[in-house]
């Protein structure tokens, strides 16, 4: 993971903060990249940082990308963490890829941020990863684009379905940074209804019944 300064998106005045979401970047990311979903979550009341340390309201919920999400999913092993969201895990053998802002986002936005940007350190997919994720006994939410080239998306399928309590969701046409990809904005609404899920403390994620 690239180093940056601590970075925060605080809800708007007023507004109760619902929990905390701590935010793990992945492989050549830093935490800017990641502005408008800390803006989308915190604009529904989520206190957003990139501080390990900075426990805020509970519950807190790990949200790590990539490597980022390797990370998370240690971390929750021990407490007070209450929930990870894991996007892009790093699983199984790499696609084929030679073009790495295609290969990360088809989301013109995104791919005009990463390659305008000097903190952005591209080639660093290309870098090792652990063999194995750790396996928390905490609420899981495993996402991964569906056209992945990057992670395998079986690989995290696979993973999710050996966890006692995860969700997995494959995002339809998604490229490995599914967060910040062409469908971000339905991502974080999945992403939103698995924190309200664990505010609520239902056995599952539809808080709206007929």
């Amino acid at each position: 993971m690239t180093l940056a300064a601590e970075t925060r998106w605080a809800p708007p005045g007023g507004v109760t903060v619902r929990g905390t979401v701590v935010l793990l970047p992945g492989r050549g990311e830093h935490p800017a990249l990641y502005h408008r979903l800390g803006t989308r979550l915190a604009f529904d009341g989520y206190h957003v940082t990139t501080s390990e340390a900075d426990a805020g309201p509970g519950p807190v919920v790990l949200l790590g990308h990539d490597t980022g999400a390797l990370r998370a999913l240690e971390l929750a092993t021990r407490p007070p963490v209450a929930a990870v969201v894991a996007s892009g895990l790093p699983l199984g053998a790499p696609g084929g890829w030679t073009d790495e802002l295609d290969a990360r986002t088809a989301c013109p936005v995104h791919r005009a941020l990463l390659d305008g940007d000097p903190r952005f350190s591209p080639g660093e997919l290309r870098g090792p990863v652990p063999d194995r994720a750790a396996e928390p006994d905490v609420p899981v939410l495993v996402l991964h684009g569906e056209a992945d080239r990057v992670a395998s998306p079986e690989a995290a399928r696979t993973f999710a379905a050996s966890l006692p309590r995860a969700r997995f969701v494959l995002v339809a046409g998604g490229r490995h940074d599914v967060l910040n990809d062409l469908d971000h904005r339905s991502v974080a609404a999945e992403l939103v209804q698995f924190l309200e899920w664990l505010r609520a403390g239902t056995s599952a994620p539809a808080l709206v019944r007929g």
